[in-house]
């Protein structure tokens, strides 16, 4: 996930950097509006932008306007030390996404960037493995033509293993994965979930497997001989 911050309080920024890089984030950092508006223009590779508003150049609200006016839908996230809701309301209407006001918690910033991230990636119509399939438009789980009832944390809870069948995933990543911003998910109940999901399935030729110490994974079960 590469993100790009646009921060001119170096100490800021710094700490920014590590504290993303700490959660499987690649930083890149600019101190400057006019600097950033060039990069904005090949942005394609960029997961999401952070752009402190009180930028020296052209200030963040300029950036978002100017990238929102060639047609770019790079998820951004304007940081403020202006609390005014009239403020935090003009950058939304400019085409932010999302804002934080300083001072605030980097657990949050982290939260709001992957969830950022998650609503603009794109997604496949229809994840399968074994014969389990999930129809993402329809939200249908089925086996051949026979329909798996799922309630809402349980779709998400299967959706997200089965986009990373064959690894193992934590519990930690699948409440960041699942989660909206402002709900509360404990890590005993993702545990209540994952069993759930695993009696729904089988019989599917798919595995949910616990990988003591580590968490869970989604494998297709070896064919018979």
């Amino acid at each position: 996930m590469q993100v790009l911050v646009v921060e001119d309080d170096a100490v800021l920024a710094d700490g920014l950097r590590r504290v993303l890089g700490e959660h499987g984030m690649s930083v890149e950092l600019l101190a400057d509006g006019h600097q950033a508006d060039l990069r904005l223009q090949h942005a394609d590779a960029l997961a999401v932008a952070v752009l402190d508003i009180g930028l020296p150049g052209l200030d963040g609200y300029e950036l978002v306007r100017r990238l929102r006016a060639r047609g770019s839908a790079l998820p951004v996230l304007l940081l403020t030390a202006r609390d005014a809701i009239d403020e935090r309301v003009r950058g939304l209407e400019l085409g932010a996404d999302d804002y934080l006001v300083k001072p605030f918690a980097t657990a949050e910033l982290v939260a709001r960037l992957r969830a950022l991230a998650r609503r603009n990636a794109p997604k496949p119509g229809l994840l399968a493995l074994g014969r389990l399939a999930l129809d993402l438009d329809a939200k249908r789980a089925r086996v051949g033509e026979k329909l798996i009832e799922l309630s809402v944390r349980e779709w998400a809870v299967l959706e997200f293993l089965l986009q990373q069948a064959g690894k193992v995933v934590s519990k930690q990543q699948i409440i960041d994965a699942i989660l909206p911003w402002g709900d509360d998910l404990t890590l005993n109940a993702v545990e209540v979930y994952v069993s759930r999901v695993r009696l729904k399935i089988a019989d599917t030729g798919v595995t949910l497997r616990t990988i003591r110490g580590f968490g869970y994974m989604l494998e297709a079960e070896p064919l018979a001989p």
